[in-house]
């Protein structure tokens, strides 16, 4: 029986750096372990911006990594006047991960993520430093409580993409059964 005093609501999970550091922690070997190892057949990169492969999404996060969320959480640490968010080029992986083999990514995951988490771990955040707030090009003024609760995010979204990718690659072979197969609906 669940003590009712103690639950999390988890609808509403509001960003605790923490857990969210658990999340941030665990994805590079959540992401090995899924495709470290597997043949190209399941892994190979399609090098096109609107059909990724599994290759070209552990490109994209080691890309998200190096350009997008640090870069963005020190411009609304620093708060200077000008708050602006350098671009984030989506696409910025085809070039950066052209020649590399797909062990090669996973390893240079691991590592930025190290570096990026100890990064984090060197602001002290507090509260009052997540309510920080800097400008995103599209959504306006935004905190480092949702940029760093985004981060999270993103890694998840990239994992079921990854497991979405692959599943995809069976769906005609399943037959019948993809009618309870939700991830290939």
């Amino acid at each position: 029986m669940r003590n009712e005093e103690n639950a999390v609501n988890w609808c509403d999970m509001d960003l605790h750096m923490g857990t969210a550091v658990e999340v941030l922690r665990s994805t590079p070997a959540t992401v090995r372990a899924m495709v470290g190892g597997l043949s190209d057949e399941w892994t190979a990169g399609s090098s096109r911006q609107d059909d990724w492969g599994v290759f070209d999404v552990v490109g994209h996060l080691i890309h998200a990594d190096e350009t997008d969320w640090i870069p963005r959480a020190e411009v609304i640490l620093r708060q200077r006047e000008d708050r602006n968010f350098p671009p984030f080029d989506r696409f910025g992986q085809f070039e950066k991960s052209r020649g590399k083999a797909l062990g090669e990514l996973l390893d240079e995951f691991e590592a930025i993520r190290k570096e990026c988490l100890a990064t984090v771990r060197g602001w002290n955040l507090t509260e009052e430093r997540l309510e920080l707030r800097g400008v995103h090009p599209e959504f306006g003024e935004v905190s480092l409580r949702q940029l760093l609760a985004t981060w999270v995010v993103h890694d998840l979204t990239h994992i079921r993409q990854i497991a979405t990718i692959m599943a995809k690659k069976y769906e005609d072979a399943v037959g019948p059964w993809k009618a309870y197969l939700s991830i290939l609906q």
